[in-house]
C-alpha cells in the first residue's frame, strides 16, 4: 500500500503501526525517522514560523483566515506522482492541516485513484477510534490498557484543579481531548472546552478558575519553547504550580503519544503514585 499523510498525527499513527515503509508522502511538519527520510516526499508546505513570537503567529493565522487563504499548500504535482492508495487528512482544524475537502478536490482533479480518509477526533475516545479506523486494533487495545493503568494508579486521590494553556498570546484554554487527558491523569480540568475547539480567553478568566496547577502546552512547540513561554506567564498564577509540556510530543497531536501525555500529567499531579515524567517531556517553572 502506498500511503500519504497530510497531518503529523496521522504520520505518527502510521509509524506506530509499522507502516513506515508504506509512507511515501508527508507534510513539512511531520517527523520522519532518518531511515525513512529519503523514501518520503513532502507534499504539503507552509510558512516556517520558527523565530516568530506567539502573538505574531496568531496575527498571521487570523489574517490568512480572514482573507480566505489557506495556511498550507498542497504540492499537487508531487502528490500525483506518488500514485497513493490512501491519503490521511482531517477537517478538525484549519491551523493544523489542509481540510479534507481540498484534498478530495485535488485527487479528483489529478485523476488519482486514492481513497481519502479524514481523521477528525474531538475527544480522547475519538482519537483512539480514529487510530482503530486506520487498522490498529492491537495498538488501541494497548493504549487503552495504559490509560486504565494510569487511572488505577491515581484512583481515590484528591484531584487538583488543572488549567491547560494551549496558546499564550492571546491565551487559549485547551479544548478537544485535552480535558480528557487531565481527567485520566487524576486532575479536575478547569477553563477548558471539552470536545470542542479551544477559544481565546483572558488571564483574568483563567485565574478566576482557581487552578492549582497550570500546564503551558502551546500548539506547535516542543519543551524548550513551551518553557520559555511558561516562564513569561508564570506571574499570572502566583498561587499555582506552573509546568511546561512538550505540546507537539504529548498533547496537541491526535495520535498514540497522547497516552504519553496522560502519563506525564499524572506524574506531575500525583508524583508519589506515578513515575516521574521524562525530563524532555515536562519542566517545572519555579
Amino acid at each position: 500500500m502506498r500511503l500519504v499523510s497530510l497531518l503529523p498525527s496521522a504520520t505518527e499513527i502510521a509509524y506506530a503501526l509499522g507502516l513506515g515503509d508504506d509512507l511515501v508522502g508527508v507534510t513539512f511538519e511531520c517527523e520522519v525517522p532518518s531511515r525513512h527520510r529519503s523514501g518520503t516526499t513532502v507534499v504539503v508546505g507552509g510558512r516556517d514560523t520558527r523565530g516568530m513570537s506567539p502573538g505574531d503567529i496568531d496575527a498571521y493565522v487570523r489574517a490568512q483566515v480572514a482573507a480566505g487563504a489557506d495556511l498550507y499548500t498542497l504540492h499537487a504535482g508531487a502528490l500525483a506522482g506518488l500514485d497513493p492508495d490512501l491519503i490521511l487528512t482531517q477537517d478538525l482544524c484549519r491551523v493544523c492541516a489542509l481540510p479534507s475537502g481540498r484534498v478530495a478536490d485535488a485527487v479528483e482533479h489529478l485523476g488519482c485513484r486514492a481513497d481519502v480518509l479524514s481523521l477528525d477526533p474531538y475527544t480522547l475516545d475519538d482519537v483512539l477510534e480514529s487510530i482503530r479506523a486506520v487498522g490498529a486494533e492491537a495498538l488501541v487495545d494497548g493504549l487503552r490498557a495504559r490509560l486504565a493503568a494510569v487511572g488505577a494508579a491515581v484512583a481515590g486521590r484528591p484531584r487538583p484543579r488543572v488549567a491547560v494553556v494551549e496558546w499564550v498570546d492571546p491565551p487559549f484554554g485547551a479544548g478537544h481531548w485535552i480535558p480528557d487527558l487531565v481527567d485520566v491523569a487524576g486532575g479536575e480540568p478547569v477553563a477548558t472546552h471539552r470536545g470542542a475547539r479551544s477559544t481565546p480567553t483572558t488571564w483574568e478568566a483563567l485565574r478566576a478558575a482557581r487552578p492549582e496547577v497550570v500546564l503551558v502546552a502551546p500548539c506547535g512547540f516542543r519543551l524548550d519553547g513551551a518553557a520559555e513561554q511558561a516562564a513569561a506567564v508564570a506571574g499570572h498564577f502566583p498561587d499555582a504550580q506552573v509546568w511546561a509540556l512538550d505540546a507537539d510530543g504529548l498533547i496537541v497531536r491526535a495520535g498514540p503519544r497522547l497516552v504519553d501525555g496522560a502519563e506525564t500529567i499524572a506524574a506531575i499531579l500525583h508524583p508519589d503514585a506515578v513515575p516521574p515524567p521524562h525530563p524532555e517531556a515536562a519542566r517545572h517553572i519555579p
